[in-house]
Parts: structure tokens; C-alpha cells; sequence
């Protein structure tokens, strides 16, 4: 059966785990930070709010785009098993590029909860209600799979006759297809394509989102008024700048940085992956007064 190798440390022997217990950390981090996040919003009846909702789906979108990366963590660091079939390899593919773009989606509809808070604060209650949160977080996971589902397809269909050694410990549409032996036009422009509808115009949502929010900003007399709309979005940033410059890094060093070693490559892919699940717990908790209070009043009982 058609198999992939994958790549622990590049230029490191697979016996060398030094990196599986800081690897196992981050991940037992993000698991306790976005699990901590989804309990507090849960039990908490004052968070039951469309701001909070929304931050319930970020934290299950890192959830779902860390943890589909386990696996073969373990595998390949603590089992020393590197080989992974083809169609296992697709699968993760899938989830991966799946919940990235459910990230990204979130993170537009985040922009959109902070554009009513500040821009038509007396319609929030009546536009963002809990139906449309529900409607909108459907829409954002039903685009996140129909986006990737052809990718998988088309990539079922190349042949793979060259080298099988993937540059991570886990599977990317480029990876794979940079060892494709076929003609992958067709797949490289519906993964172009698919980039734009997803990354490309939530980027272009988000900055005409803040555009206009900046506007009302600037138009507010007061100024501690403008700083304390301001800090509202202060989380939110932090988000989006935590998810985008891994990916807008990782975008560029496939297309310009073949040059780079694997082991940039790899780093950058693991930050792309690994970064924002475990920051963007503490961040909100760190940024969010009711979080924050929560989690003190948590740790008082304890």
C-alpha cells in the first residue's frame, strides 16, 4: 500500500525525542487552556452571550486543528513510527485544512461581533441574536468542508512516484503535492482557489471590519470613551495576528523559500499549527474581565 514518510526533526535521528515532552506540553496547554474556556462559557450563565459563543467555536476550531496533529506526533516521537498510509495521510489533510478554515471563518464573524458592539451598539441585542450565532457557526463549519473536499479528491487521484518523505509530522496539501510525479496544475489552482474564498476574503472582510470600526473610533470625543471601545478589539487582534503571520509565513516559504532549510519549514509549520491554540485561551483570559474573574473565583474554591 502507498505510504508517506514523515519527518520528525529534520537532519535529527528519529531517536532523537528531545522534543516530544515540549512537543506534549504545548499540547496538554492547549487542551487544558480551550477545554478550561469551553467549561467556564458553558457554566457560566452571565457568558451565554454572542461575544462568548463565538469564542466557544474558536476554541473548538483549535481544538480540532491541534489535535488532528496528535497522532502522529506520538507516532513519530515517542513510538519512532514514521510511515503513514496514503489515505490516513489524506484524512488528516482534510481535518487540518478543514478546521483552519473554521478558524478563519470564526475569526471573520468575530470581527463582525465587534463591528455592532462599536458601530450600532443599541441594535447588538436585536442583530446578534443566539438563532443567527447558531446559523452563522453551521455556515462557517458546512464552508470549512465543502472547501477541502475536492482537494482530497483530486489529490486520491495523483500518482506518487518519487520520493514519499514528507517535510513535517503531519500532512499538508502542498507537502503532498510537491511529490506528486503528475500533472498537478488542476490541483495547485483549486488550492490557489481555494486559499482566496477562504483565507483571502476573511482577510478582506476583517480589515474592511476594522476600517470602519477605526472610523467610529476616531469619531468618539471622549478619550478615555475611545480607549475603552478600543480595548474591546485589543483580544481580538491578538487573535487574528497569532493565526495570520504563521500562515502568511508558511504561504510564502512554499512559494519563495525552497532554498530555506527543512528545518525553517518545519518550525513554521509547527508554529502555524501549534501557536494560536495554545495563546489564544490566554490571551482572552488574560484580556477578557469576566474570563479572568471566572477563572480567579475557580482557583479561590480550589
Amino acid at each position: 500500500p502507498l505510504a508517506f514518510i514523515l519527518t520528525g526533526i529534520p537532519g535529527l535521528s528519529v531517536s532523537s525525542s528531545w522534543m516530544a515532552l515540549p512537543l506534549c506540553c504545548l499540547y496538554l496547554l492547549m487542551i487544558l487552556g480551550n477545554c478550561t474556556l469551553l467549561w467556564l462559557i458553558k457554566t457560566d450563565h452571565s457568558l451565554h452571550t454572542p461575544m462568548y459563543y463565538l469564542l466557544s467555536m474558536l476554541s473548538v476550531a483549535d481544538l480540532g486543528l491541534s489535535l488532528s496533529t496528535l497522532p502522529t506526533m506520538l507516532a513519530v516521537f515517542w513510538f519512532k513510527s514514521t510511515s503513514l498510509l496514503f489515505e490516513a495521510c489524506i484524512v488528516q489533510m482534510c481535518f487540518i485544512h478543514s478546521f483552519s478554515a473554521i478558524e478563519s471563518g470564526v475569526l471573520v464573524a468575530m470581527a463582525f461581533d465587534r463591528f455592532i458592539a462599536i458601530c450600532c451598539p443599541l441594535h447588538y441585542a436585536s442583530v446578534l441574536t443566539s438563532s443567527l450565532i447558531l446559523k452563522v457557526g453551521v455556515a462557517i463549519f458546512v464552508r470549512g468542508i465543502c472547501v477541502v473536499l475536492p482537494v482530497a479528491v483530486l489529490i486520491k487521484k495523483m500518482p506518487f512516484c518519487r520520493s514519499r518523505v514528507l517535510s513535517h509530522f503531519f500532512c499538508l496539501h502542498q507537502d503532498m503535492l510537491s511529490l506528486a510525479c503528475g500533472d498537478i496544475r488542476v490541483n495547485s489552482l483549486y488550492g490557489l482557489t481555494a486559499v482566496i474564498l477562504t483565507k483571502g476574503l476573511d482577510s478582506l472582510s476583517i480589515l474592511m471590519s476594522y476600517m470602519m470600526i477605526l472610523r467610529t473610533i476616531s469619531s468618539i470625543v471622549s478619550q478615555p470613551a475611545r480607549a475603552k471601545a478600543f480595548s474591546t478589539c485589543i483580544s481580538h487582534l491578538c487573535a487574528l495576528l497569532i493565526f495570520y503571520i504563521p500562515l502568511i509565513g508558511l504561504s510564502l516559504l512554499h512559494w519563495l523559500g525552497k532554498h530555506l532549510s527543512p528545518l525553517t519549514h518545519m518550525l513554521l509549520a509547527d508554529a502555524y499549527l501549534l501557536v494560536p491554540p495554545v495563546l489564544n485561551p490566554l490571551v482572552y483570559s488574560w484580556k477578557t474581565k469576566q474570563i479572568r474573574r471566572q477563572i480567579l473565583i475557580l482557583l479561590c474554591r480550589r
